[in-house]
């Protein structure tokens, strides 16, 4: 088979993706108004504004400098609807201002018009009126001048995408009758006079937000005598059915009293009109085609960012399902594991006494070997303990340090290199016994480890046994979040999974296997980079039994640099990955079979892939809503996380008998480990995707202390 090489990460390419996601989340953040507070102002102070404006009407055009008011004529009335539209409530109106062929004027936000186009298109086809109500809601007087120009603009964009119309008609958030205009509004509504809009308050105001009763809000929103009336109302931002309840009331009663409806462009023509003013106002025009391109691409920045933080929001239920059940599982049947191990009346069976063969793989081990080799000689275990050193081609003088120390049972073995795989293979082929140990070169196990391990073997349905993997070098930070993973990430995990029978990996650094088993499986495979899990995978399948000795420890020198330990999670992910996809094809299985790869599958495919993959949404959001939502709330559901993960740790620690006061350090993983580990699953999914072969990734190693039996946390 030809097999390309994986390219080294492209830090570049994360970078370029990592702005993309930031630039996503910013349009989102933008078009929910968090960047603004959504807060109305109380000055009245009325010194600027002039008279003829406080008393004149609710149409105010300010352009060249000049000042006029306008007013509707008697007996008309233009109904206004704010801050839509809304995909619920807004189809509802249409369909009652359609069953009284009237037309309306809306005064839309961008925002809105941007999610939901195909209302403003029905709005537009249908003869009603659109208007300008700012893209995002803010208080427009707390905002800068070219912040302001950008709501309108970018308003007048998401309609000529969606209507292809602009218009000249703007309503400010917030604002209401002309004699409520103060100094903080006037220098608002000069302005848009100067950029060519007409400003539109209104006579009468239904009120309806407040949801007073439909009764209410028609008595509200009738004018006195017969005078004509802009009236508010609203299609969004709320609960609205008693809109829709007092506008099918409302429209007939004033029709009865004589009224006619036209939009705010009409009306203010018919006063023009009737005043003999030669004048006619377009309310809504044609848009260019460069807006309607221009407005298309900004409809899909805010659909693209909506679709995006929904897709977040999804993720985030999913983490939140799985974290949780995973949680329910390990403290419901890991707890009920180590109870049934520890009772006094707990036992496999008889004594196992036979003797044991432990395969050491070695390649450049020269730092930890003799002390590795040393651990596993002197074992307690009755039967006698035979050590093979499979130097697997070392350039390093490893084999020479094995063989000089002159250890009457151990035997050094020298081959070509040709992979670890090969390396216990050949080890299992000259060996004497008929249960085997393997034991990674740079791990040193305690002296009754070996008989511990293999007490399982006691019940000849046991095909292998998974030991207890320890960090031994835990003094720097990083070494100590590998040390809380270890116990939590593996341990705990593996009393979870021989209580379900879907053990999916007995660790390198410590396993035992019966040589029966073994060949039925198929011997060790270098098919994957993580023969361990293949051989398990490969057993579990076979029918045989993978149970955990948590008694059998055995302790490694942990990756000691980020880099390092990209190194080995790397492979490991990516390892296991190749082991799913080797055995996918037996969840089709019957018996034995089938039943423990559907389960073994389902439960990687969960936690060990889907959960590493979809986790970051956690931090993302956290991270979002520090800034754009509501932080307390923010604080509280991250702490929430944080305490669930204390309290699992916690457990963790006691069932392995490990010491809690190390878990000081757990908060700051989630800041950086919790991250790398993201990313090292993002990068071996593309890996795998990408049909690369990644090779073996050699770690540099310091060697633990000979002595070491129980280092401090």
């Amino acid at each position: 088979r030809v097999r390309r090489v994986v390219p080294s990460p492209s830090w570049a390419v994360l970078g370029v993706l990592l702005v993309v996601l930031a630039g996503v989340l910013f349009v989102a953040a933008y078009a929910n108004a968090a960047f603004v507070p959504d807060t109305e102002h109380t000055d009245h102070d009325q010194t600027r504004v002039p008279p003829a404006v406080v008393d004149g009407g609710p149409i105010i055009g300010a352009a060249d400098g000049k000042v006029r008011s306008y007013r509707l004529p008697a007996r008309t009335i233009a109904l206004t609807f704010d801050d839509g539209p809304d995909p619920t409530w807004t189809p509802e109106i249409l369909q009652v201002l359609a069953k009284y062929d009237v037309k309306a004027t809306f005064f839309v936000l961008g925002s809105q018009v941007a999610r939901h186009p195909e209302l403003v298109r029905q709005m537009s086809e249908e003869g009603h009126e659109l208007g300008v109500h700012t893209f995002t809601h803010p208080d427009l007087a707390n905002l800068p001048g070219w912040r302001r120009r950008l709501e309108y603009a970018q308003t007048q964009l998401a309609m000529a995408s969606a209507a292809g119309v602009e218009t000249s008609l703007i309503r400010f958030p917030y604002s209401s009758f002309a004699n409520a205009i103060d100094d903080r509004d006037w220098p608002l509504v000069t302005e848009a006079g100067q950029l060519g809009y007409l400003s539109v308050l209104n006579d009468t105001d239904s009120l309806d937000w407040e949801r007073p009763g439909a009764d209410k809000a028609i008595a509200n929103a009738i004018p006195p005598g017969y005078s004509g009336a802009i009236t508010l109302w609203h299609d969004a931002g709320g609960e609205r059915s008693q809109t829709v309840a007092a506008l099918d009331r409302y429209i007939p009663l004033m029709k009865e009293r004589g009224y006619r409806f036209t939009t705010v462009s009409e009306g203010m023509n018919l006063a023009l009109a009737a005043a003999g003013v030669d004048q006619r106002v377009v309310g809504n025009s044609p848009a260019s085609q460069a807006d309607r391109w221009r407005g298309k691409f900004l409809v899909w920045a805010v659909r693209g960012s909506d679709g995006m933080l929904g897709l977040f929001g999804f993720l985030f239920v999913v983490v939140g399902v799985l974290t949780v059940g995973r949680t329910v599982l390990l403290f419901a049947l890991a707890i009920r594991h180590a109870r049934r191990r520890r009772s006094p009346d707990w036992a496999w069976g008889a004594p196992v006494t036979d003797p044991v063969s432990v395969i050491v793989p070695a390649y450049n081990e020269k730092e930890g070997i003799a002390a590795a080799v040393r651990s596993l000689a002197g074992g307690d275990h009755p039967g006698g303990i035979e050590v093979i050193v499979v130097d697997d081609g070392s350039t390093d003088g490893t084999a020479d340090i094995a063989d000089g120390l002159g250890l009457p049972n151990v035997r050094v073995v020298r081959k070509p290199n040709g992979g670890k795989a090969s390396a216990l293979n050949t080890g299992v082929a000259l060996a004497r016994h008929e249960l085997i140990v393997m034991v990674d070169g740079d791990t040193i196990l305690e002296r009754d480890a070996v008989r511990r391990l293999v007490q399982p073997f006691a019940d000849p349905q046991v095909g292998a046994v998974a030991g207890n993997v320890k960090v031994g070098n835990r003094k720097s930070l990083i070494a100590k979040w590998q040390h809380i993973e270890y116990v939590i990430g593996f341990n705990l995990d593996r009393r979870l999974y021989e209580t379900l029978r879907c053990m999916s990996t007995v660790p390198g650094a410590i396993g035992a296997f019966r040589r029966q088993a073994l060949r039925y499986a198929g011997g060790m495979s270098d098919d994957t980079l993580a023969e361990d899990t293949d051989i398990t995978m490969a057993m579990g399948r076979a029918g045989w039994k993978v149970v955990y000795e948590e008694d059998a420890r055995a302790w490694t020198e942990a990756p000691a640099t980020m880099g390092q330990l990209w190194k080995q999670r790397y492979r490991w992910s990516y390892g296991t990955m190749q082991a799913m996809w080797k055995h996918r094809r037996s969840l089709f299985d019957r018996g034995a079979s089938g039943r423990y790869t559907r389960r073994c599958l389902l439960f990687l495919s969960l936690f060990g892939v889907l959960l590493p993959l979809v986790a970051p949404v956690i931090d993302l959001l956290a991270l979002y809503g520090l800034f754009f939502l509501d932080r307390t709330e923010t604080v509280v559901a991250w702490l929430i996380m944080l305490v669930l993960q204390m309290v699992t740790a916690a457990v963790a620690f006691r069932l392995d008998r490990e010491k809690l006061g190390v878990l000081w350090v757990l908060p700051l993983q989630q800041f950086v480990y919790r991250q790398l580990m993201y990313l090292v699953m993002v990068q071996s999914v593309v890996t795998a995707l990408t049909g690369g072969r990644l090779g073996w990734q050699k770690l540099r190693r310091t060697g633990l202390e000979p002595t070491l039996t129980n280092p401090s946390p």
